[in-house]
């Protein structure tokens, strides 16, 4: 890994040296050519670290994602981190690398990670990337994750309540965990508004409000949840 952040700064550092000296004046929603062309080294980096089958690079890759995301422009151009983002969140999953018919890509940590980015491009493609990771992951932290995200972005509410609530009853009986459950309630509570038909998410929150495999700040909120959705 050290290596890889060491040769990654080298050819920052060139690729810096080798850009135009001079300057442009631009508008909001522009870009200068020196941008673009940071943007799509960026790019390139991403998208070697996260092809790589090393664990250490693809925790880098998150990185130099997370970076980019917070320091992005308005006219950047998402693609090709959408692409890696939706590669990374279904790493072992999704996506299996074996050797010796032993799967060596389970990195539960680094799809989580990815189901958090995702909160922060909110379209059509990743909210399909949640939902599919939401219902074949059987990691109660990658769970949480895509769960919380599908509540952020808010994209088909009532599809993205029917899956939280198929997550709910199937972790219900595998293995009820508190964290999973205080984040169906928090994503019912950003989507409940906009859903058309409530009687499967009420359903879902008055479970968990009786479930005393839960603890009982989550219960307190369940119930304050059903009241706000019910009135009673």
């Amino acid at each position: 890994m050290k290596f890889n952040k060491i040769l990654a700064i080298m050819l920052f550092a060139a690729l810096l040296v080798a850009l135009p000296a001079q300057t442009q004046t631009v508008t909001r929603g522009e870009t200068t050519a020196e941008e673009d062309y940071l943007s799509n080294f960026e790019d390139i980096i991403i998208a070697e670290l996260t092809a790589s089958d090393e664990y250490d690079n693809k925790l880098l890759a998150l990185q130099y994602i997370e970076d980019a995301l917070t320091n992005a422009g308005s006219s950047r151009d998402m693609t090709q981190i959408q692409i890696a983002l939706d590669s990374l969140a279904g790493e072992g999953v999704t996506t299996e690398s074996r050797t010796a018919g032993r799967l060596i890509n389970n990195f539960p940590d680094v799809r989580a990670k990815a189901c958090d980015l995702l909160a922060q491009l909110p379209t059509v493609e990743t909210k399909v990337t949640l939902t599919k990771i939401a219902l074949a992951d059987n990691e109660p932290m990658v769970a949480t994750a895509a769960i919380r995200s599908l509540g952020q972005i808010g994209i088909d509410p009532d599809d993205a309540v029917a899956t939280i609530a198929w997550v709910q009853k199937k972790y219900a009986v595998l293995n009820p965990t508190s964290s999973l459950a205080f984040e169906i309630l928090n994503a019912f509570e950003l989507l409940g508004s906009q859903v058309q038909d409530k009687s499967e998410m009420i359903q879902c929150i008055s479970a968990i409000a009786v479930n005393y495999q839960y603890v009982t700040p989550v219960r307190d909120k369940a119930k304050a949840l059903l009241k706000q959705y019910t009135g009673r």
